[in-house]
């Protein structure tokens, strides 16, 4: 179990960073032939991502609704996140083609994204009696600031 740590905490980073926020709908539910395989895709991208710091991945929250799962990923740079995306050695790429080919054109699966380029000091965050948690556990998590 993760470990409450009492108290208030923010995230700390002085460089720019990117939010990035991916999910898929199941728009058809008995069409698991189409959907499981694009939630499935996601394991081996953030394997290689948590194996491989270097590729610029910060971290990131999962997040379950009842169409679908979706991710808040924090990214050094627009640019790492970009390479990654586009890298045929890395397991994004093939996975979108899959997608494509199989499930694009019935509509039974959607998918989508939203990039935020953060840039230092245009930020806030607020963690009370929380575990490290978000942009806290993907950079630097410590003590907030009382007052202005």
């Amino acid at each position: 179990m993760t470990r409450v740590e009492p108290g208030r905490f923010m995230a700390h980073i002085e460089e720019p960073f990117v939010v990035f926020l991916i999910g898929m709908r199941i728009n058809r539910y008995l069409a698991v032939w189409n959907w499981l395989p694009t939630a499935r895709a996601m394991g081996p991208m953030l394997r290689e991502l948590y194996r491989n710091p270097e590729k610029g991945f910060l971290g990131a929250e999962f997040y379950f609704n009842l169409r679908g799962p979706m991710l808040v990923q924090y990214w050094r740079s627009f640019e790492d996140l970009e390479r990654f995306a586009r890298d045929p050695n890395d397991p994004h790429l093939p996975a979108w083609r899959s997608f494509n080919r199989r499930a694009r054109a019935s509509g039974d699966v959607g998918i989508w994204h939203e990039t935020y380029r953060i840039a230092p000091g245009n930020y806030e965050s607020i963690y009370s009696n929380m575990p490290s948690f978000g942009l806290a556990r993907a950079t630097d998590h410590r003590t907030a600031r009382t007052g202005p």
